[in-house]
């Protein structure tokens, strides 16, 4: 089993935003496909053969409950010794994460391996909960600096991409291949 979690808020409200880069590419991978809201993980599922693909409900900053308890009903954690959890343990095999990335220029996309959260509410939630950055992430870049300049971070980041972003966006999501990330 493999879980791929795409960070975002839930809501119409922040349906297009660009902290929901990662709903975002979930649903061009995906196509038409019918969410299931799942109470247990607190999330939108979806399952494809050995894969669940999940959107949490739980807001962005929070967004590692919801991973959490996800790898914890699949039972995908490594075990822990006594009643502390082990630290940095290796999620790499089991865990996606996909997110928007401000340090990222639009067009552009990464994938990365233990590394830390340069900032991004969500996957300091992520680090936090697993107790571990090692985890595998497809990091998808949003950064405008012609419309960053002129608006902070927070504030930017929620925001509906433009359509000029939009047409960037679908082009770079159709260069990502989905089986490098699963």
């Amino acid at each position: 089993m493999k879980i791929i979690a795409a960070l975002g808020n839930p809501g119409e409200k922040f349906a297009r935003t660009r902290h929901n880069a990662g709903w975002i590419v979930l649903d061009s991978f995906l196509g038409d496909v019918k969410w299931t809201e799942n109470k247990r993980l607190n999330a939108l599922s979806y399952q494809q053969g050995d894969c669940l693909f999940i959107k949490p409900l739980t807001f962005m900053n929070n967004s590692g409950e919801s991973i959490r308890k996800a790898l914890d009903y699949y039972k995908l954690l490594p075990k822990s010794f006594g009643i502390i959890s082990k630290k940095d343990r290796d999620l790499n095999d089991v865990l996606t994460v996909i997110h928007d990335d401000l340090d990222l220029e639009l067009g552009k996309y990464k994938i990365a391996t233990d590394s830390g959260s340069a900032g991004h509410n969500g996957i300091k939630s992520a680090i936090t909960h697993l107790k571990t950055q090692k985890f595998t992430r497809l990091r998808l870049g949003i950064k405008n600096d012609l419309l960053r300049t002129r608006i902070p971070a927070d504030k930017f980041v929620l925001q509906p991409f433009a359509a000029e972003e939009i047409k960037i966006l679908s082009e770079t999501i159709k260069g990502i291949n989905l089986e490098n990330i699963q």
